[in-house]
C-alpha cells in the first residue's frame, strides 16, 4: 500500500474516475492490448477488482472524496489511502492521510494544494444545485458540453483541460479530480452503425480514453511525483440478468477496476 501520509503535502494527488466502466470490460481491453497507456501504469497482475461504495456517480464520488475509495474485492480489513476523521474507524492505517475536514479537496486546500475538478457527467455540469454540489468543493471546476457524454471526442478535450490546469498551477501542489465521460452511456457511437450500448461499445470508448491519456501523464510527469488513482466509480449493466444501467445492486455495477501508483517525474 502507498503511504499518502508521507507524501502530503508535496506530491500531486490525482483521482481519475472512468465513469461507469465495468471491470470485465477493462480487463478484456487490457487482454487484447487495446489500452497500452493504461497497461504501462498497471502492476503485472493488471487491474485490481474492487467493490465501489456507491452504485451511481453522485453517491460514489461523495464517498471517494471522504476517503472511501473502492474496497478490495476480498475478505479482510483494508487500510485506506485517505480518511476523514471518524471515531473507531477500522480502515485507518499507519500510512493513511487522516484529515479533520469533511472532504479531501477541503483538506488538501487547507494544506496549500490547488484543487481542480474536470467534470464529465451531469453531476458535474454546474447547471443546477445538484450539478454544482461536487464541483463547488474545488477551487477550479471545469465543465462544458465538449467535456460531456455526448461528445465522441470528450476524452481528448478533458485530458487537455486537465493538463492545462495542472500546468498553470506552477510550483503549487495540485489535487485533480478527472471524471471521464467517455465510458458513460451513450457509448454506441464509438462503433460504426451501432445503435445500442454494450460491453463492446464501452470498450471502444475506453480506447479513446487510453489514446488521450498521455497528454495528462506528460503534464504530471513534468511537475514531479504524483499519487495517481485510476478507477471506475461504478459499473453498469447491459442487459445482464435483465438489468440495464446502474444505481442497482448487481455484480456488474459493484465490481470496478482499480489501480493506485506513484507516477514519477520525467528524468
Amino acid at each position: 500500500m502507498l503511504r499518502p501520509r508521507d507524501l502530503i503535502p508535496g506530491a500531486d494527488v490525482v483521482l481519475v474516475t472512468l465513469d461507469s466502466l465495468r471491470y470485465d470490460v477493462a480487463v478484456r481491453a487490457l487482454e487484447l492490448g487495446e489500452t497500452p497507456n493504461l497497461a504501462a501504469l498497471l502492476p503485472p497482475g493488471g487491474w485490481e477488482a474492487r467493490h465501489t461504495p456507491g452504485s451511481f456517480t453522485y453517491a460514489a464520488h461523495h464517498a471517494f472524496l471522504a476517503g472511501f475509495l473502492p474496497t478490495p474485492a476480498r475478505p479482510g480489513r483494508h487500510p485506506r489511502l485517505f480518511a476523514a476523521e471518524f471515531e473507531s474507524s477500522t480502515s485507518t492505517g499507519s500510512g493513511t492521510f487522516v484529515f479533520p475536514e469533511a472532504t479531501l479537496p477541503q483538506a488538501l486546500a487547507a494544506r496549500g494544494y490547488h484543487t481542480v475538478c474536470v467534470g464529465g457527467v451531469g453531476f458535474f455540469n454546474g447547471r443546477t444545485a445538484l450539478g454544482s454540489a461536487l464541483p463547488n468543493l474545488f477551487a477550479e471546476p471545469h465543465w462544458s458540453p465538449a467535456l460531456g457524454v455526448k461528445n465522441p471526442d470528450s476524452a481528448r478535450v478533458q485530458m487537455q483541460v486537465a493538463a492545462d490546469a495542472v500546468t498553470r498551477a506552477g510550483s503549487r501542489p495540485v489535487f485533480l479530480l478527472l471524471n471521464v465521460a467517455a465510458t458513460h452511456t451513450p457509448t454506441h457511437f464509438y462503433l460504426p452503425d451501432v445503435r445500442r450500448d454494450s460491453p463492446d461499445s464501452q470498450r471502444a470508448a475506453l480506447r479513446t480514453v487510453d489514446a488521450a491519456l498521455p497528454t495528462l501523464l506528460d503534464a504530471l510527469r513534468a511537475r514531479g511525483t504524483t499519487l495517481l488513482i485510476v478507477c471506475a466509480d461504478h459499473g453498469t449493466c447491459f442487459g445482464d440478468d435483465g438489468y440495464w444501467g446502474h444505481r442497482i445492486a448487481h455484480p456488474a455495477v459493484w465490481t470496478v477496476p482499480y489501480a493506485e501508483l506513484l507516477l514519477q517525474a520525467t528524468p
